[in-house]
């Protein structure tokens, strides 16, 4: 059965759960004030749009596009549930994300997320789709623990 990619909201247990698990693992995996995951209140904010990565009725991942304004938009909340990794899950989400971010006229889209190598699959990912070491955005610092990457849409 194929992945199938889908506004989430947060009324679904299984996308509440899951974004609970991404704030808990990132927080449990980063030095103390350097985790930067959106809490369900951070998520649930009209700025955001949450997509879901569905196999029937079965969740895989979760994924969202924050906008920012001036400053384009930014990539939050990428989780991809253990059991489902190396599935294509955050692939077809990313793919998504940056055809909305398209589809708005957004010009560039960013990222922060850790170094090491616990980010080393996700950080190719991100790379192989074009995405660029750059400078900090939005409430960032670029650190030892983290950084932040862009895609720059206005060339496409």
């Amino acid at each position: 059965m194929e992945i199938e990619i889908r506004e989430a909201t947060l009324d679904d247990q299984q996308v509440r759960a899951l974004a609970l698990d991404h704030v808990t693992q990132m927080r449990a995996g980063s030095p103390p004030g350097q985790a930067f995951a959106l809490d369900l209140t951070g998520l649930d904010d009209p700025a955001i749009t949450l997509f879901g990565a569905w196999r029937g009725d079965e969740l895989l991942g979760i994924g969202a596009l924050k906008r920012l304004g001036a400053e384009g938009a930014e990539i939050k909340s990428m989780r991809t549930r253990a059991d489902a990794l190396r599935q294509g899950v955050a692939r077809a989400l990313l793919e998504a994300i940056i055809a909305l971010a398209r589809a708005e006229g957004i010009a560039r889209l960013s990222l922060e997320t850790g170094n090491g190598p616990t980010f080393e699959p996700a950080l190719a990912l991100y790379r192989t789709r074009g995405f660029r070491n750059g400078e900090a955005f939005a409430d960032y610092e670029n650190t030892d623990f983290n950084q932040c990457l862009h895609l720059d849409l206005s060339s496409d």
